[in-house]
């Protein structure tokens, strides 16, 4: 089809042109950064843990702080825990993913080390592997001689060294890039600058918040410390029977002793269905603009080319006259849509990376993969495209002689 009437004709209703390339390329600029936050969204909100995320049930409870019978009372709560019916595993842990605490230190590979070789989120408890269902790479589980008490490491001047540590595979792979980190020695949480000595690396194990952004996401170590009396209990149970199993922890921890209060209680789907609620709304606010910007281009582009058509109602008569098709004339229409997206979508491409550059500096978000610019292309090409199919079938089904007497 030759386009210099379609450009011709263009060029005699630039203002009409002009507001359909405007429309189409903001839109284009917005969707195309829209999809790809709601794709970062979802992708945050389907990290993997590493843990059984179905099996596991918290309590938290009043830190025991200087009481004198905090470590036998920890010690009574982990064991009556652990006899409850139905519990696979249990302990006294310091934090658990996403429940507004972390625990973090620097880690270096030498003891003079001046600058950390990475930050890490630190995992303090009894078990903790059993516990939270975390799956062994390389290595062990720690010995029971390699745990040190809770109570006693934070005497007055105490000097305690955890000899050991489990790192996760994130963690492991960033200190020793291209080897295996089992048997290597790093520097971090011990007094007197001693060693932790590395003797496991789990398959992944999340940290409790979003410190270091995506990247480091999965940089945690485990490290052996028994009785811990900050009052967060973990057990690990059936998913059919967690309510079962909470209901049973809270009773007993209540029958140990009933002067604690019970801070937060629930399933860690709960808890990570609460940290994630904001990604959520995020999510479908997002999608209800890209949906309200489809439907105010739609329009549009549909109001424009009725217009367009009721104008040149005569033309087209005398074309249809002069032999041109129904669908030569629909073919017309569309054409002259498809230019006119095409404009709109090559200044909306660069406004979508120049949007995305304003956002990467404010917000530290990461770079806009260049598929997302030809996935917005073809959906507001097919989407023109859709919207103009009606006006120009109405056109070319008007008869000749109707056109040019109506006209």
């Amino acid at each position: 089809m030759d386009i210099r009437p379609i450009l011709s004709t263009l060029a005699r209703h630039k203002t009409a042109a002009a507001l359909i390339v405007l429309e189409v390329a903001l839109s284009c600029a917005i969707i195309c950064n829209a999809v790809f936050l709601i794709t970062q969204r979802l992708e945050r909100i389907d990290r993997p843990t590493g843990m059984a995320n179905e099996e596991i049930v918290r309590i938290s409870m009043g830190n025991l702080g200087d009481n004198p019978e905090a470590d036998a009372l920890v010690k009574q709560d982990v064991a009556s825990l652990r006899a409850l019916p139905g519990v696979k595993a249990a302990g006294s842990i310091n934090h658990v993913p996403f429940d507004n605490s972390s625990w973090n230190s620097s880690i270096q590979l030498a003891p003079e080390q001046e600058r950390p070789s990475a930050q890490a989120n630190i995992y303090l408890g009894d078990a903790v592997v059993e516990t939270l269902g975390l799956k062994l790479a390389e290595g062990r589980d720690f010995n029971p001689d390699e745990y040190s008490n809770w109570t006693e490491m934070n005497k007055q001047n105490a000097r305690v060294n955890l000899p050991a540590v489990i790192l996760s595979r994130d963690l492991a792979e960033k200190l020793f890039p291209g080897e295996s980190a089992i048997g290597k020695n790093i520097y971090s949480w011990n007094a007197d600058n001693t060693p932790h000595r590395v003797v496991g690396v789990v398959d992944r194990l999340i940290r409790t918040n979003d410190n270091g952004g995506p990247a480091e996401a999965g940089y945690t170590m485990i490290l052996p410390a028994r009785d811990l009396t900050m009052g967060t209990f973990v057990l690990r149970t059936a998913p059919e029977r967690r309510t079962e199993v909470l209901k049973a922890a809270l009773a007993t921890l209540e029958k140990n002793s009933a002067r604690r209060l019970v801070l937060r209680d629930g399933t860690f789907e709960d808890i990570m269905h609460n940290y994630y609620r904001g990604d959520r709304a995020m999510a479908w606010l997002l999608l209800t603009v890209i949906v309200s910007l489809l439907v105010v281009t739609a329009l549009g582009i549909v109001g424009l080319a009725s217009f367009w058509v009721q104008q040149r109602t005569k033309q087209i008569g005398i074309r249809r006259a002069l032999g041109a098709t129904k669908g030569q004339i629909l073919r017309y229409f569309q054409t002259e849509n498809f230019l006119l997206a095409t404009l709109g979508i090559v200044i909306g491409m660069i406004l979508a990376y120049g949007i995305n550059q304003m956002l990467m500096g404010k917000y530290e978000l990461p770079r806009l993969p260049l598929l997302y610019l030809p996935v917005g292309a073809v959906l507001l090409w097919l989407l023109g495209q859709a919207a103009v199919y009606g006006p120009a079938r109405k056109a070319a089904s008007v008869p000749p002689a109707v056109a040019t007497r109506t006209a």
